[in-house]
């Protein structure tokens, strides 16, 4: 981008110089016109650059937001994990336990 710009100056630069030239010379004549074409055509270079550098930060915040809810899901289902396993757990404990009641009962 920073070349373009550039370029844009130094072309604009270049036209101003030459306006002030004589222009009976034919060949300046046609270097003015070279070089507003190419300045036509850098800004349109330009604008097509912005356009798809917009397009490219949008598709950036959109990954970036769906990044961000693949991983508060994957939180969650960690946490979830950690409960389940936490109450199966205390299951086991109950389970223990009453098996040591039953075999207290069977003496």
């Amino acid at each position: 981008m920073n070349s373009i710009n550039e370029k844009e100056k130094k072309l604009n630069n270049a036209l101003d110089k030459l306006k002030n030239l004589d222009l009976s010379n034919p060949d300046l004549q046609n270097n003015i016109e070279n070089l507003s074409s190419q300045k036509t055509q850098l800004e349109i270079e330009k604008t097509q650059l912005e356009d798809k550098y917009k397009l490219l930060l949008d598709e950036h915040e959109s990954l970036s937001k769906k990044l961000d809810d693949i991983q508060n899901k994957e939180k969650l289902e960690q946490k979830k994990h950690a409960e389940f396993s936490e109450k199966i757990d205390e299951l086991n404990q109950e389970t223990d336990t009453l098996l040591d009641e039953i075999d207290k009962w069977q003496m």
